[in-house]
């Protein structure tokens, strides 16, 4: 049985351990507060159209993603009301949730190791940052993650996952991220 008390997520060790003074050396950082890390993973589900038709969707979404990440989703509400997609103001078009400290590492651990070799034709993830350290991704498939109950599931979503660094160039962020080992194909 886990010791709450004295868990420490593996990848959390790792970085401590390895990847600081990894990064350290590469880019020759003065001090430790200077070399980067994780900040948070945000997990987002957007439903859409499907929302629209059926409320139910929109509670099915905020389930599923509770279960992936380990932590109580919010759902995400429309902000102004659109005609001419059928949306009222505050409608249920979602879910969301932020991750912190050890739950992030410990998602961060099982997108790695175990969903994203479950994805059909996987060749890795294309680098996609925002030039400020920051990256993010899309998965079409929810259902990829052990959580999931394929038999249960009633609706596949796509899902996108972004990872906030305190990288202050994509080089850095790039370089953190491929030693957490992320299969970038470029």
């Amino acid at each position: 049985m886990l010791d709450a008390a004295n868990y420490t997520p593996r990848l959390k060790a790792a970085f401590h351990d390895q990847i600081k003074p990894a990064l350290k050396e590469e880019f020759g950082y003065k001090n430790d507060m200077m070399i980067p890390r994780l900040d948070k993973i945000v997990l987002n589900i957007g439903c859409g159209a499907e929302a629209v038709k059926d409320s139910k969707k929109a509670k099915s979404a905020v389930e599923d993603l509770t279960k992936i990440a380990g932590q109580q989703a919010v759902t995400t509400k429309a902000k102004k009301s659109i005609a001419g997609f059928r949306v009222r103001e505050e409608m249920p078009l979602g879910a969301k949730v932020t991750l912190r400290g050890d739950r992030m590492y410990d998602f961060l651990d099982r997108l790695i190791t175990i969903a994203m070799p479950r994805i059909r034709d996987f060749r890795g993830v294309k680098p996609s940052f925002d030039g400020r350290g920051n990256f993010a991704m899309g998965m079409k498939e929810h259902i990829v993650f052990p959580e999931i109950d394929f038999d249960k599931v009633d609706e596949v979503w796509g899902m996108d996952i972004i990872i906030t660094t305190t990288a202050q160039t994509d080089a850095e962020a790039k370089a953190l991220l491929k030693h957490f080992n992320m299969p970038f194909n470029a």
